[in-house]
């Protein structure tokens, strides 16, 4: 893997837990010789990752929306920073840029961003790895609502069963080295449904 894209917060959080692990999986990309590709802010959970990726030697980019860059929370300190029109070209780019996307902590926007992931993975648009690093239990109310989606048929539990979840970003990392894409059609054997008239 050459580059993973990281989605999360632009803000700190409520505990102090969320920015040190931030810290600790822009270290540890670092030393395994694999860029960062996140939205480009310097605040937040998003600037913990990028500045600790950088003291560490490795290489970062931000992808930022024009409004955003005006807004004046982008990050001139990374390596590259890119600008582009909209949200919808930010996602884009990140997923063509990106050989696999973790998603820390964060917001409405952070859940938009990696439910966009899971999505094209579930339709077979990309076969890279997508893994949740669940840092202080923020996602555990998230998991138990897809394990209830799987339950009750709206989603197949073969396409959550490929989301790979971690509390430790070097256990996560080594999943992601690890991880062998199995095609699974979210189309295959479609149950027969009743439609009202």
């Amino acid at each position: 893997m050459k580059r993973i894209c990281v989605f999360c917060g632009s803000s700190r959080g409520a505990d102090g837990a969320y920015m040190e692990c931030a810290k600790a999986l822009g270290r540890e990309l670092a030393q395994r010789g694999i860029g960062l590709v996140y939205g480009g802010a310097r605040i937040g959970l998003m600037g913990a990752i990028a500045a600790s990726c950088l003291e560490c030697g490795g290489s970062v980019t931000g992808i930022m929306p024009e409004h955003l860059v005006a807004m004046g929370v982008a990050n001139r300190d990374i390596t590259e920073l890119i600008t582009v029109a909209s949200m919808h070209e930010r996602k884009s780019l990140m997923n063509e840029m990106s050989d696999g996307f973790i998603t820390l902590p964060g917001g409405i926007g952070t859940m938009d961003e990696i439910f966009e992931t899971i999505t094209l993975m579930q339709l077979g648009l990309h076969d890279k790895p997508v893994g949740l690093l669940n840092i202080h239990t923020y996602y555990d109310s998230l998991l138990s609502f897809l394990g209830h989606m799987a339950r009750e048929k709206f989603i197949r539990q073969e396409h959550l069963d490929m989301l790979i979840v971690d509390t430790d970003a070097r256990r996560l990392l080594d999943a992601f080295a690890n991880y062998r894409h199995v095609p699974e059609d979210k189309w295959a054997n479609p149950e027969t449904e009743t439609v009202c008239k």
